[in-house]
Order: structure tokens, then C-alpha cells, then sequence
């Protein structure tokens, strides 16, 4: 080593700046999150948002940082693993399976919204004589047990005093769960947005939905960061957060709503189908970056049942503290979009 890199290392050390903030910093950033098909990761909310727009490129590129986005087949749980196992830095991911990650020891932190009040459809053939979510007693419903669409049945069966254990589950999802219903091996399929596409092409009929209801009926995903990441890199990991605060302002202007639209509909949801699912709620709603009163209070009530379920192997998870709003808070002044977006409070109505 030179005199001179010793003597700059000895300034350094003096004045409190460790080698690591002095030196590193990371040759590729990595946000990963479920697939649609094979490893390419499905288009969602900000992020997708982001990457159409160019928004990483122009944060990180004239640090020569690549940003990549892989996508893990096997969805949430996956995603959750490659957390863990350092595979990636960020992970969008919903409430439940974060939770779980959380409570069996994946050291993250929660540092933003991911998509918020998304919708459940519950879809039947169009010449079911089921008509409502009371008729689904003793039925086989098709839905994935362990990722968020179980929690929405578990809360929307509650509205009429009904449990999973009042129906019979059938664990299918997608084309397999259509034919399924078709066939008439189930009664009914309870599922997200990308239901629609089954209905549009008139094989089945939609008699419930989430959508112009309660939002403690809706699932909510969270973007998660490593601790290790966001410990050794405070500042990247701030301004991952603000490029993702940028691509939600910019989404969140209804005069964008088309190209939003043409941009999500590149992960398979057709823009009428979007259209249809988006109806009813500003934007600004679904892509608002709080930590507000609705998004804690779901995350506790997932929290909650998801322990009743017995999954929390770990035990409780404290969810304020797992909660790090600092690069939110940081991005959102930097941005000056202090006053953009409304609190949503625990029921998820507009604070007024």
C-alpha cells in the first residue's frame, strides 16, 4: 500500500468514516419479486412504474450501479427465500408470507408500501345457483392457502359468520382452477384481478368482489430490504425508496391513468381488466407510498391471523418495530411531496 492510500485511510479513520462508507458500494442492486412466467418477475405497482420510465437508470447508472429484477417462480415464498439467503437486496412481496419470512428469522425491514387495497373476485359458472358469499357453505372453493388471498376468504367469509372450516378447499390457481369450475370438480374460485380474464371471455361469472367495499377486505404487499443491505448501505438504500416515491407521484396523476395502465398490462392483465379492478378508488389511493393508519392496522390484523393459523413458527412479530420509515420519510422530503398523498386511517377512508 502507497503512503498516500495509507495516509488517506488514516484521514478517513480520524474523521469517523469507516473503509466500507468510504469505499463500497454495490456493483448491482437486485428487487426481487414473484414471476409471471419463467424468472421474469411480474409488473407491479411503483416499481413497474419505475422500470418503464427509466427512473433507476437515471438514479444509479451515472454510479455505474446496475439494477436488475429478477422474478422467482413459486411466488411469494420464493422471493421470501432469496431474501434470506442473499440472492437479492429488495423484495416486494405480500403481507402474509413477510410476515411469516419476519417471524422465522429472515432479518429485513419494512421500508415502504408495495401495492395496496388490492381486490378478491369470487367467480362461479354462469349457471351456478350459488348468488352470494352465504351460499358457499359446504362448497369446494378454489383458493392457495398460505399467500394473501386466504386471509381476504378468511375475512370476507367472517362478514356473514362463516369460517374455512363452514367450506372445502381446493388448492388450484389460474387456468387450472377455470377448467376446474367448468368441469364442475368445484363451485366456485375466489382470486385477484386476473380473474377477470375468465369472465371477459364469458366462461365465468363474477357475484362478489372486494371492489367499492371495505378496505380491510383487500390485501395489501410491502417492499422489503435486507438488514445487512441497508446497514452497509444507507444512502443506495434511501434512493431506492425515493425513485419508487417518484414513480408513485408520477402514477398517481389521473392524467396518467391509460399509460399506467399500458404499462401494468405488460405483466398479462389486459388495460380493461386493470380498468375494471381500478374503478372506484383515485389512483393516488392504491399508490399511495404511506406508512399511514390503514397499512399498520392491516399488517397487525395479518399478523394476528396469521398466528391463529399457527404459522408463526418464530413467534409474534412486533410490527412497528419492524416498520423503518426513515428512507420514506428522507425520500419523501427530498422529493417535496410532503403534502401529495392522504393518510388513509385504520378503515381505510381518507383522513379528513
Amino acid at each position: 500500500m502507497s503512503p498516500l492510500h495509507c495516509f488517506s485511510l488514516a484521514v478517513l479513520l480520524l474523521a469517523g468514516v469507516s473503509i466500507a462508507q468510504a469505499e463500497d458500494r454495490p456493483e448491482v442492486i437486485r428487487l426481487g419479486a414473484p414471476a409471471i412466467t419463467g424468472n421474469i418477475q411480474g409488473v407491479w405497482g411503483a416499481t413497474g412504474v419505475a422500470r418503464a420510465k427509466g427512473f433507476f437508470e437515471e438514479e444509479f447508472a451515472k454510479d455505474g450501479i446496475r439494477v436488475e429484477f429478477p422474478g422467482f417462480k413459486g411466488g411469494g415464498p420464493m422471493v421470501g427465500q432469496a431474501l434470506a439467503n442473499g440472492q437479492i437486496d429488495f423484495a416486494g412481496n405480500g403481507d402474509m408470507i413477510s410476515i411469516i419470512g419476519k417471524s422465522s428469522g429472515i432479518k429485513s425491514r419494512l421500508i415502504a408500501p408495495g401495492t395496496r387495497l388490492e381486490n378478491a373476485y369470487l367467480l362461479v359458472r354462469p349457471d351456478s345457483p350459488i348468488k352470494s358469499i352465504e351460499d358457499l357453505r359446504g362448497k369446494k372453493i378454489a383458493y392457495f392457502k398460505g399467500n394473501y388471498i386466504q386471509l381476504q376468504v378468511i375475512r370476507i367469509l367472517a362478514t356473514v359468520g362463516l369460517t374455512e372450516k363452514d367450506i372445502r378447499n381446493v388448492s388450484l390457481l389460474g387456468a387450472p382452477a377455470t377448467n376446474a369450475l367448468l368441469n364442475g370438480n368445484i363451485d366456485a374460485i375466489f382470486a385477484g384481478s386476473e380473474s377477470l380474464e375468465s369472465q371477459d371471455k364469458g366462461l365465468t361469472k363474477v357475484i362478489y368482489s372486494t371492489r367499492g367495499g371495505s378496505a380491510r377486505l383487500t390485501a395489501q404487499s410491502g417492499l422489503l430490504v435486507r438488514e445487512d443491505f441497508a446497514e452497509r448501505y444507507p444512502e443506495i438504500t434511501e434512493r431506492v425508496v425515493k425513485v419508487l416515491v417518484r414513480a408513485a407521484r408520477w402514477a398517481s396523476e389521473e392524467q396518467n391513468r391509460d399509460e399506467v395502465f399500458a404499462i401494468w398490462a405488460k405483466g398479462g392483465r389486459s388495460i380493461e381488466t386493470l380498468r375494471a379492478d381500478y374503478e372506484g378508488r383515485p389512483l393516488a389511493d392504491r399508490l399511495n407510498p404511506l406508512i399511514d393508519p390503514f397499512f399498520i392496522a392491516q399488517y397487525q390484523d395479518t399478523e394476528k391471523l396469521v398466528g391463529e393459523l399457527g404459522l408463526l413458527r418464530g413467534g409474534p412479530v412486533n410490527i412497528e418495530q419492524w416498520f423503518d420509515r426513515r428512507y420514506l420519510d428522507a425520500a419523501i422530503k427530498e422529493l417535496g411531496v410532503e403534502n401529495y398523498w392522504v393518510s388513509l386511517d385504520a378503515n381505510g377512508q381518507r383522513a379528513q
